[in-house]
């Protein structure tokens, strides 16, 4: 099991830049998961992809358009020798085969190729063909901040624009259940804000405290929920004892739920181009975890969010009752 750090707020106390190390080294002592990678048409997509298969994190199922596969793997240098292929003719017939082979039980992981974002996605919230369950389809980053001694999580700034109450609701379980699955433990979640006192002038205030309350009800389980916290008194010990907050998250927070994509997706990028953060990404909330990486992202990012999906897909395999 992945442990964590023993202070959220000090580097010193753990491998500032160790966190994904620990995860890939967790996620290779297990059994490669089977992934159907939608659309690997460009050099870094089945680069990433043949690269988390090396380290025996993912079994590759290579999804797409057979020749152009194979001409993209010539061009860069790449082997895919061994690798099944199964031939596409288009990026949309690749979303769709990909979440077949899923429904087929071929694969327990979803990777992103070169494709958009949404033509994955429109594939995996498809009512009738794709992997609906009752939670809203949600985004985590697993970012490792320099500065900060634990992974910290951001959610949701990839997939729910402006989020209600019970979206809200299912993105923070999402991540909370992710965190257990991963072996970190029951989480410390923060709800931001741009304050941390609850008024009408700002109503994401009043979401955090309605999801608090929500958390006191049952209605959210697993982790510690405060909130509205701002940024500041959420992760610094220091600006949460100045404003008086007594907390076990204030300072101390794993998780950040933001109002919004936009906050979530500023911050994130904050993070990975001010402070030096790596961001792994992966998507909840369907029936198998997807890895959602960027063409931006970096070969140890990449490795990360395949080491994620496939601690988290095998904790789901586990979980699952007999005969589901």
């Amino acid at each position: 099991m992945v442990q964590p750090s023993q202070s959220a707020s000090d580097p010193k106390s753990g491998d500032a830049r160790g966190k994904y190390e620990r995860l890939i080294a967790t996620a290779r002592a297990l059994p490669p998961v089977a992934t159907a990678v939608a659309h690997p048409c460009d050099e870094s997509s089945l680069k990433g992809a043949l690269d988390a298969s090396a380290l025996g994190l993912i079994k590759p199922i290579l999804v797409g358009p057979t020749a152009r596969i194979i001409a993209t793997a010539k061009e860069n240098g790449l082997d895919i020798a061994g690798f099944e292929i199964v031939d596409t003719p288009h990026s949309h017939a690749s979303a769709a085969k990909a979440v077949e082979l899923v429904h087929s039980g071929k694969a327990a992981l979803l990777m992103k190729g070169s494709l958009h974002s949404d033509e994955l996605l429109a594939e995996v919230t498809n009512k009738e063909t794709g992997l609906r369950t009752g939670r809203r389809v949600s985004h985590v980053f697993i970012m490792d901040v320099p500065s900060y001694a634990e992974p910290l999580f951001i959610t949701d700034a990839a997939v729910n624009i402006f989020p209600d109450l019970d979206a809200k609701r299912d993105i923070i379980q999402n991540a909370i259940d992710l965190h257990v699955g991963l072996g970190l433990g029951a989480p410390r979640v923060a709800i931001l804000s741009a304050v941390e006192t609850v008024t009408t002038k700002i109503p994401s205030t009043i979401e955090a405290a309605a999801l608090c309350k929500m958390a006191d009800r049952g209605q959210i389980t697993g982790g510690l929920l405060d909130g509205p916290l701002a940024l500041d008194n959420a992760i610094s010990p220091e600006a949460a004892s100045i404003k008086g907050i007594v907390s076990p998250v204030a300072g101390r927070a794993q998780i950040l739920v933001v109002p919004d994509l936009e906050a979530g997706n500023m911050l994130a990028k904050n993070l990975t181009f001010l402070s030096g953060a790596d961001a792994a990404g992966i998507v909840l909330g369907a029936r198998v975890p997807i890895i959602l990486t960027s063409r931006a992202d970096n070969v140890r990012t990449r490795l990360a969010s395949c080491a994620v999906a496939g601690l988290y897909a095998h904790a789901l395999l586990q979980a699952k009752p007999i005969g589901a």
